[in-house]
């Protein structure tokens, strides 16, 4: 485990530094994410005080959050969304960034229990020309944004993105400034608006320098996946 806390020690370094760099920007939440990983190192992370997990994978993720249920954690869903796996996901999760569609968004909020707080929502918007990406262009994301508020058991929150690779950081800055142009446009319209999900292990300084408020990091903090 000392390498796994090695790792996750750099990378809260690495955010700090990157937020340093950008005058005025407060340090983004990191979310660490342990699809594939034992819960072993979820406790670990957890007792040196890291308490958002990141799954993408539904019964993965239920089966961890049911073994760590008497620690104070947040369990945040950043994958692809099936409709036959929106209740599994409202029934277990604190967020969902990848809701896409409108569908989707009416079975997270039918499937929410009122015994729970409202589902923390990011909407994920595309980002470049990659046409098999998740993801909702611009002008849908707009309205699928303006119908959030209907929702009793949903609490819009902001967007997710996952903009095409690239190892140029003025390329990595470009697309993230896309996004963040829309999340601003959005914090304009919905006082529910304040989370930014952007940024990875591959391009984290040019997410949190754009204005990240959360980053996603997996392999940089638990190593390779295993299998």
């Amino acid at each position: 485990m000392n390498d796994l806390l090695n790792r996750y020690g750099q990378v809260k370094l690495r955010i700090k530094a990157a937020a340093e760099q950008a005058e005025g920007l407060t340090c983004p939440k990191l979310l660490a994410v342990s699809k594939k990983h034992g819960v072993d190192k979820i406790k670990a992370l957890a007792a040196v005080g890291q308490r958002d997990f990141g799954e993408s994978y539904v019964q993965e993720g239920v089966e961890k959050i049911s073994q760590t249920v008497e620690l104070p954690l947040i369990w945040h869903f950043i994958g692809p969304i099936q409709s036959n796996k929106a209740k599994q996901i409202a029934e277990n999760f604190d967020w969902v960034h990848s809701v896409d569609r409108l569908k989707v968004l009416k079975l997270l909020n039918q499937t929410r229990s009122e015994l729970q707080s409202p589902l923390n929502v990011l909407l994920q918007i595309k980002i470049g020309d990659e046409q098999n990406k998740s993801g909702v262009n611009h002008d849908d994301l707009l309205e699928l944004a303006a119908v959030t508020e209907q929702f009793e058991r949903i609490n819009f929150r902001g967007l997710m993105c996952i903009p095409p690779p690239s190892n140029d950081f003025n390329v990595q800055c470009s697309y993230f400034q896309q996004a963040k142009t829309v999340f601003d446009e959005l914090k304009d319209k919905h006082a529910s608006v304040d989370t930014l999900s952007m940024g990875m292990s591959g391009d984290l300084e040019a997410a949190v320098q754009t204005g990240s408020t959360v980053v996603r990091i997996g392999t940089d903090i638990f190593g390779p996946r295993p299998g």
